[in-house]
């Protein structure tokens, strides 16, 4: 290191370069990029705002005329212009949690393989891949859910939930193929690459000196793993919240594979629906201007749903960073 700094500054032009200040921007390109970036960002809320106020202006029909009763309702009667909302808050809910209840332990469990004990080049190629699953289009996991996961479930695994689980009243019912499971074992297989790359990030990002320190004390490999799943806690509860934002607004796949029905039923076997399926059904059928500002009162709801969820990943993701920081500093 020393032999290289002497070469260099034997160089006259090094020299010179080595004592001369290097030269500082003009306040004002410093203040035209803080503008412009300012600018963007305030662009971005901006837009969102327009949304917020566009969407609660279509909603105030049907604000006025049902009020939070339309939360409460399972009436659903363009005829007699009568809706309510409960069904479709309630497939979405019960469908979001299934995915995410069936999601969090395949993606945590694939997230601590490719950061803790797969081999480094497995483990890139690996996470390229699943990432690549993010990218494919919600239409091609309808299709798939529709005439390959639909014959099984009916063939197969919902029969067999029947015979032997039928008397909890989560399967009861008649095998359709079609209903609140298909839809949520989809939504399960689509957030999985956004909860496994977020959760392997955060892994890697930890320190390494939590390992060790374990290792040191005498602990076993899983035992030095559960210190860094600790150490990560809040950061996989933030990825697994942005899962779930996901899960909640899906549309096309979740249409094709729920059944579409306004009915609450306790079975997972019994088709459903969602705030985004019924959106995606009936919004072009909707002539009446009740009917229509109701299903836009169903996407202001899903669109507040959606914005405290992600809120809630912010602010666990940031609190995660924070204490990453805190242990670095520590060590």
């Amino acid at each position: 290191m020393s032999g290289s700094i002497t070469v260099a500054a034997s160089s006259p032009e090094a020299a010179r370069s080595l004592g001369r200040p290097r030269p500082r921007s003009a306040p004002w390109a410093d203040l035209a990029c803080h503008g412009l970036l300012a600018s963007l960002a305030a662009l971005v809320l901006a837009v969102a705002i327009l949304i917020l106020f566009e969407t609660a202006r279509g909603a105030a029909p049907s604000i006025s005329a049902f009020g939070f009763h339309f939360l409460g309702s399972t009436e659903w009667d363009p005829v007699a212009d009568r809706y309510g909302a409960l069904p479709y808050l309630y497939g979405t809910i019960v469908s979001s949690a299934l995915a995410l209840t069936l999601a969090l332990p395949l993606g945590i469990g694939t997230a601590v393989f490719l950061a803790e004990l797969a081999p480094p080049r497995l483990g890139e190629a690996v996470a390229f891949l699943v990432e690549l699953l993010a990218a494919i289009p919600s239409i091609v996991y309808g299709i798939w859910g529709v005439f390959v996961l639909a014959p099984w479930l009916r063939s197969a695994l919902e029969p067999w939930l029947v015979a032997h689980l039928g008397f909890l009243p989560l399967f009861r019912g008649f095998p359709f193929g079609i209903g609140m499971l298909n839809a949520g074992i989809v939504l399960a297989v689509m957030v999985s690459p956004t909860i496994i790359s977020l959760s392997r990030q955060i892994l890697l990002a930890l320190p390494g000196s939590l390992r060790e320190a374990a290792l040191a004390m005498g602990a076993t490999r899983a035992e030095a793993i559960g210190v860094m799943l600790d150490a990560a806690r809040p950061g996989l509860l933030g990825a697994s919240i942005l899962g779930l934002g996901r899960a909640l607004g899906e549309t096309m796949a979740v249409t094709l594979v729920i059944g579409n029905t306004n009915r609450i039923s306790a079975s997972l076997l019994a088709p459903g629906a969602t705030m985004a399926s019924v959106i995606a059904n009936e919004f072009t059928e909707a002539t009446g201007k009740l009917y229509l500002s109701a299903l836009t009162e169903i996407a202001l709801v899903l669109f507040a749903l959606t914005v405290i969820v992600n809120a809630l990943a912010r602010l666990l993701v940031r609190g995660a960073t924070g204490a990453r920081r805190d242990i670095a500093g520590a060590a």
